[in-house]
């Protein structure tokens, strides 16, 4: 069997060396690259004890730490931003952008209020005229909607205006025209469109609205007041209608309102998988991330190192054999791992936008706390 050089002491980093190459031309990435391989031999015994991995495998972990860390950071800088990256365009490099959060994606998804509510959103409210016949109470609005051109069950009824009109119409003062012809008066002065009629004491706001409720529940219990209700898109009209009319509604199409859930996405950031963050620029990572990037290279290389004893549980030697640490290696590389990605995403989520606004606000707190143990000043003048 070939014998396979291990690890002689020393490498020389070389264009090419790595499985991806993503950091190859970074010149501190190369010259880092042997140095992290020697701090990872040493840490694992060498030259007291042989390492049985060539300089390749040191550059591989080396590599995937750099990517680890980037897939980490920019997994945060998605959550924290997302919601002002949907919907921008995927040519944008958040990398080298200070993002300002904005309020554009609440305000879409905040649309769908505003179009049940009338007062705004991003389909359109149609106007239509329902024939009304004389001694015809109840309607059916699906067959209406299939004259108009509408599938059926596509029409959704949004306001109907069939209602008495308004109490403050029909405000009258109950002492005008009682022979004082004071109304009259008054409309030569150009005084007559107010509301009351001759009531030009400054009353509280809440004497008009008692007469407008009143008036209102006169219609309700002691007339047939103007009414109607919608089921299943059937219209029933109270009273019954004495003659023929016409009668406005205003109605959505729900197809319409289905496809506003869908816009064209092409070239906008739909997803967080297509959010533009590539690989990270190694020379531009500060020495934080580097001390996390080099720890955790030296866990890759015991995982590695693990695995490739673990094909031989003993080696004989003269007289005896000896018993490779292949199961300690794995075991320390799998819980050094685990606690590493741990302690970065805590770290991350301590700086996130939420964690600081509250920090600074304790910090604001404890101050002004301290400032109010200092003694004022008397000053006599």
């Amino acid at each position: 069997m070939a014998v396979i050089p291990i690890w002689p002491g020393s490498s020389s980093f070389a264009s090419g060396s790595t499985p991806f190459g993503f950091y190859d031309s970074d010149l501190e990435f190369q010259q880092d690259s042997d140095k992290v391989a020697n701090f990872c031999a040493r840490r694992l015994g060498y030259p007291i004890v042989d390492v049985e991995l060539q300089d390749i495998n040191f550059y591989a972990a080396f590599e995937e730490a750099i990517t680890t860390y980037g897939n980490e950071l920019y997994a945060y800088q998605v959550r924290e931003n997302y919601l002002s990256l949907e919907g921008a365009s995927n040519t944008i490099d958040p990398k080298n952008t200070l993002l300002t959060p904005t309020l554009n994606r609440i305000i879409d998804f905040s649309q769908q209020y505003g179009i049940e509510a009338g007062v705004g959103g991003n389909i359109d409210w149609y106007d239509g005229l329902i024939s009304l016949t004389a001694s015809v109470q109840d309607y059916d609005l699906d067959a209406w909607a299939v004259e108009q051109g509408y599938d059926t069950g596509d029409i959704e009824i949004k306001r109907v205006f069939y209602e008495s009109p308004p109490a403050i119409v029909r405000y009258f003062d109950p002492y005008a025209g009682t022979g004082t012809d004071l109304q009259g008066l008054l409309q030569t002065f150009g005084f007559g469109n107010y509301s009351p009629g001759i009531n030009f004491l400054l009353m509280p706001i809440n004497y008009d609205l008692q007469k407008i409720q009143a008036i209102e529940f006169n219609d309700q219990i002691r007339k047939s007041n103007y009414s109607f209700e919608i089921r299943n898109n059937k219209l029933k009209i109270f009273p019954i209608p004495s003659d023929n009319a016409k009668l406005k509604i205003q109605y959505i199409l729900k197809s319409e309102r289905a496809a506003a859930a869908f816009q064209d996405g092409t070239n906008k950031i739909t997803d967080v998988s297509n959010v533009p963050y590539t690989n990270p620029i190694y020379s531009k990572i500060n020495s934080v991330g580097r001390s996390w990037i080099f720890e955790y290279t030296l866990s890759l290389v015991k995982e590695m190192l693990g695995y490739v004893r673990g094909k031989y549980g003993s080696v004989p030697i003269p007289g005896d054999t000896v018993t490779l640490n292949q199961s300690d290696l794995i075991t320390a590389a799998t819980s050094e791992k685990t606690a590493l990605i741990e302690r970065l995403r805590t770290y991350f989520d301590e700086t996130s936008r939420k964690n600081l606004l509250e920090a600074r606000t304790q910090e604001t707190e404890y101050r002004k706390k301290e400032l109010s143990e200092i003694p004022f000043t008397i000053y006599i003048g």
